[in-house]
């Protein structure tokens, strides 16, 4: 038998919000964690920054970060998914995607994966009673709904938003701009929904996972309210994340989520399924 790795190199895909604060806790010192590259849009500038730590690591084209990792976190654009995924699931890595919205548009990655040995694991801190998804997961889920309340600033730009002409600058009150399946909100709202996309694939699969997405002008925090109906249990969750002043669509929480699970896959003791 093969003893499970007590180290991991890491890298990261994207050197902003998320990216450049996993990037200072790692180089804090995690036991069992060493970060040994990034990857950046603007190398240059990233090169520049990366001098800040105190053991500065090369920054790499995307493609290249699974070459000298054992662990590939991607927290990058969502036009960059494609590259850094790609590339990690190739070279058998662990691959940690925070767009993992993308992941429901991509279902070859995961068959990709099994072929290769790599394992996809996707953070799920921000999502509140994400164990007791997977438990009744086990049994019978009979639905699922989510409604995201969102300031208008957080989805402005979203391809939906702009296929059907809506806008959202200078709401008076809440206005509903999507309702439809988890899968459908990840093709529209890709920077937005990747807690609906993790409680899909917790859950009842994409497409039986509903989801409502409102903009509201009184709202500050990206706010989800979760029903889940099961043979096994019944419960509501309510989230309120408070967004990143960097990125308004990003939450406090979620390069936390990173960091707590990355700490995941060397813990001696593990909490949580």
């Amino acid at each position: 038998m093969t003893a499970r790795a007590t180290a991991y190199r890491v890298a990261i895909g994207g050197f902003g919000t998320i990216g450049a604060k996993v990037a200072r806790r790692l180089d804090d010192g995690i036991p069992g964690l060493t970060l040994v590259a990034v990857s950046a849009r603007d190398r240059a500038a990233a090169a520049e920054r990366i001098k800040a730590l105190k053991r500065p690591v090369p920054v790499l084209p995307l493609s290249e970060l699974a070459a000298v990792a054992d662990v590939v976190v991607e927290c990058a654009p969502a036009a960059a998914f494609d590259e850094v995924a790609e590339a990690a699931i190739a070279a058998g890595r662990i691959f940690m995607p925070m767009s993992c919205a993308a992941l429901l548009t991509r279902p070859h990655l995961e068959k990709r994966a099994a072929e290769t040995g790599a394992r996809i694991v996707v953070p799920t801190g921000a999502l509140v009673g994400f164990d007791a998804v997977r438990a009744a997961a086990e049994g019978t889920i009979h639905s699922v709904t989510m409604k995201t309340e969102k300031p208008p600033k957080s989805v402005k730009g979203a391809p939906h938003l702009e296929k059907h002409g809506i806008d959202v600058s200078n709401l008076a009150e809440p206005l509903l701009v999507f309702k439809g399946s988890a899968r459908e909100a990840a093709i529209g709202f890709p920077a937005n929904v990747n807690v609906a996309a993790a409680l899909s694939m917790a859950g009842i699969g994409a497409d039986r996972t509903t989801i409502e997405i409102w903009a509201d002008p009184a709202q500050e925090r990206n706010k989800h309210t979760i029903k889940v109906d099961a043979d096994s249990t019944r419960f509501t969750m309510i989230i309120e994340g408070i967004p990143s002043p960097e990125n308004p669509a990003t939450g406090l929480l979620t390069p936390l989520s990173v960091i707590a699970t990355l700490r995941g896959l060397v813990s001696t003791l593990h909490v949580g399924t």
